[in-house]
């Protein structure tokens, strides 16, 4: 069994992240400490490059003794967001804080819907970024996407940040109204991990 840490403070992504685990012979827990690390800078251009620093970040934390303690634990940190082609690719790498408040969706949304107001073209697509460190040393990056189109009215409860507005053509229905397996079955996030847990648990991955 092969140990992971997770390193967010988003309780909807660890639940997402297990599930998409399976029968994978890895565990995946939260980074032990993670609320007493200083967060870091997500200063980077692409979701790649935000993945890269928040990893080398948490996993130079952990480390020390400050997180896992174990000395160099493999820890994973994602990025992700949703990109909408009619705003240029907005808000991408800003999309945990479109409104100027990182995780307020009620605001993010209704900032979202307010820029497509009269726009015709309203596809889009979630995208994630993961990238697995051992210490300092980064192991992978791995990348997910999953296309869409951004509906006025959000529908369904499910899921969290812009889910409800993120409309699923082959399921006929927004992420929000998905329920949480059939959702990752197809996601950006379920894409990004499971490329990583391949990677990892294959014939040279564990090496």
């Amino acid at each position: 069994m092969i140990r992971l840490y997770c390193a967010t403070g988003n309780p909807g992504k660890l639940r997402e992240f297990r599930l998409a685990a399976g029968t994978a012979p890895v565990e995946i827990d939260l980074l032990p400490g993670f609320e007493d690390i200083p967060p870091c800078v997500e200063d980077g251009a692409t979701f790649e490059e935000n993945a890269v620093i928040k990893a080398r970040h948490y996993g130079e934390a952990a480390g020390t003794g400050k997180g896992a303690g174990h000395a160099r634990p493999l820890l994973f940190a994602d990025d992700s967001g949703l990109e909408v082609d009619a705003l240029g690719g907005a808000p991408g790498v800003l999309s945990a804080r479109y409104c100027g408040r990182h995780g307020d969706d009620l605001a993010n949304n209704r900032l979202l819907i307010e820029k497509l107001r009269g726009v015709e073209n309203r596809t889009a697509r979630f995208v994630c970024a993961i990238a697995l460190v051992e210490g300092a040393d980064v192991r992978g990056v791995y990348r997910g996407a999953v296309e869409g189109v951004i509906v006025d009215q959000p529908r369904g409860a499910g899921g969290f940040g812009y889910d409800p507005h993120f409309y699923y053509p082959p399921f006929g229905c927004t992420f929000g109204e998905a329920g949480a397996e059939r959702k990752f079955s197809v996601s950006h996030r379920g894409q990004a991990l499971r490329t990583m847990l391949a990677a990892l648990t294959g014939p040279c991955g564990a090496g």
